[in-house]
């Protein structure tokens, strides 16, 4: 899809800015780097580019002001405080105009900008909470003491983690990101952006967010059918299952017990016969970081895992990310929101729901009512 109006004109205002001072990308790269913020020249390209402009922070943009309020041709970022009256006039001028571009843009959330609507983050650290998996389901090398040791074998949810720390990673190339055990978590990491994927084994310090999930108006909770997953339930008592279907074909002998906990195949084998599930449940929640109401968390859950996968996917698969950020930006413009999915899974592989149709949409929070309020 081609770049919107609004997008292509701010990344040429930005390329006409850099030429006007007889910069080349590098040079405006380190120009714009600081002690804390490194800006890459690939960066500063992406943010000129005709064909797919990436949207700029707005931090970004006031340092672009900065730097061009000033009539020399400085390479190093002034400090607003010493500024002259007629150098702070100009960088008020050229911020608002920045500022206005890029707010046209977001207002084109449907269009291609490049970046990601729900994780294009100006600010850093972006920590993503992944949970870790259970000991008897680890690989060998899982061990410390293992000559092979892989660390990422102690995490749930691999599927879920590569494509998000991928996507959020391409998305801010600039900021800190960093994954995390509930058991490594640390102060430090409380205060940034924060992404929880699955169900987590909250510890001491991640206890307050644990009371964020308390009051989502929809909660997961342990059902007595189901060993391997928790449905979604709401206060009213409506529930949010997955869907099974048995297995076509010549019987198969049954797994032990002990065989089928060890391999958390509980939920497969019902009444004697083999199931395939065929439709899980996703949930993905965006509020305010109960640490740092400037930053965010963000929830992606699922009843198993291909459910987690598909609340991930509802915003990183580029065959419909582009039309759910569209639909979620236009229902819920404050920002916060809890959405429970519908995630088809065909042949194994969990499909991601596509916003726009409203089977797939199983609650929302806040309601259109509310949400207008």
């Amino acid at each position: 899809m081609a770049p919107s109006a609004e997008a292509v004109v701010l990344a040429r205002r930005l390329r006409d800015l850099r030429e006007s001072r007889g910069l080349t990308q590098k040079a405006l790269a380190q120009a714009l780097s600081g002690d804390d913020t490194r800006v890459a020249m690939a960066t500063i390209s992406s943010w000129e580019s005709a064909g797919n402009p990436k949207l700029p922070p707005a931090e970004r943009l006031r340092s672009y002001a900065l730097l061009f309020s000033t009539t020399d041709d400085a390479t190093q970022l002034p400090r607003e405080q010493d500024l002259n009256a007629a150098a702070q006039e100009r960088f008020n001028t050229l911020h608002r105009e920045l500022i206005g571009l890029r707010d046209a843009v977001r207002g084109q959330v449907g269009s291609s900008i490049g970046g990601s609507y729900l994780y294009d983050f100006e600010h850093g650290p972006i920590t993503i909470i992944c949970p870790e998996a259970p000991v008897e389901g680890r690989s060998p090398m899982a061990a410390e003491d293992n000559p092979n040791h892989t660390r990422m074998y102690r995490y749930a949810d691999l599927d879920s983690l590569v494509e998000l720390w991928g996507h959020i990673r391409a998305s801010n190339p600039e900021l800190k990101v960093g994954h995390r055990l509930p058991a490594e978590i640390v102060a430090d990491d409380l205060s940034g952006h924060l992404i929880v994927l699955g169900g987590i084994a909250w510890n001491q310090v991640t206890n307050r967010l644990q009371r964020v999930l308390n009051e989502l108006p929809v909660q997961q909770v342990k059902v007595s059918d189901l060993e391997n997953g928790e449905i979604f339930r709401r206060p009213d008592g409506e529930e949010f299952r997955p869907e099974w279907e048995p297995r076509e074909g010549a019987a198969t002998e049954l797994p032990s017990a002990k065989q089928l906990k060890s391999a958390q195949m509980d939920d497969v084998w019902r009444n004697g016969k083999r199931h395939d599930l065929i439709e899980d449940v996703g949930l993905v929640a965006r509020l305010p970081n109960p640490f740092n109401h400037r930053r965010t968390i963000t929830i992606c859950n699922g009843v198993y895992s291909r459910g987690v996968l598909g609340a991930v996917r509802t915003f990183t698969d580029l065959a419909v990310r582009e039309r759910n950020e569209a639909y979620v930006a236009s229902q819920f413009p404050g920002g916060s929101f809890v959405m429970v999915l519908r995630v088809p899974v065909v042949n194994g592989e969990a499909i991601s729901p596509d916003l726009e149709n409203p089977e797939n949409r199983l609650f929302e929070w806040p309601s259109s009512d509310e949400a207008a309020e």
